[in-house]
């Protein structure tokens, strides 16, 4: 199966029902006869913009992130501050680093957000699964930075 129609079978599948994890998606996926990796379904939930979030039940569900298709700059501060209500949990500084944890397998998603908006209060962001470490070039830079994600609509990091 061509990547475009695995993609959108993937979108189906999401949409259609409650995916919890990526071993579930490749059930799902075998139920039609596609057969794929670990990484190559990684791979899939990174290019389609796939979150978890919780559902009414307080369980842990795929979703896509949803965005407008061409998006100006300032479509691209409300999608991350729209982004930062929904996936971060806990945000800290220490020295001029901001420490932001989020939803599970989030935390790529929001860096990538952040380094396409390049603040020049950021220097470089580095995610893991739950994790940013967001550095900056002073102390001073990460608290405003800290300041953004904790409350984004009082103050802007991007100029």
């Amino acid at each position: 199966m061509r990547k475009k129609d695995r993609h959108e079978l993937i979108k189906q599948i999401i949409s259609d029902n409650p995916i919890r994890n990526q071993n579930e998606l490749m059930d799902y996926l075998q139920q039609y006869q596609v057969s794929a990796t670990q990484a190559t379904i990684s791979r899939d939930i990174r290019d389609l913009k796939i979150v978890k979030t919780i559902d009414e039940s307080g369980k842990p569900r795929f979703e896509i992130f949803q965005e407008q298709q061409v998006p100006s700059e300032d479509d691209d501060i409300k999608r991350l501050i729209r982004m930062t209500s929904d996936v971060i949990i806990k945000v800290d500084t220490v020295q001029f680093m901001t420490i932001v944890s989020t939803l599970p397998d989030n935390a790529h998603l929001l860096a990538s957000v952040l380094d396409d908006l390049s603040s020049n209060l950021i220097v470089a962001t580095m995610a893991s699964f739950d994790t940013i470490i967001i550095i900056s070039r002073t102390p001073e830079d990460a608290q405003s930075v800290t300041a953004f994600l904790q409350n984004p609509s009082t103050i802007s990091i991007f100029s």
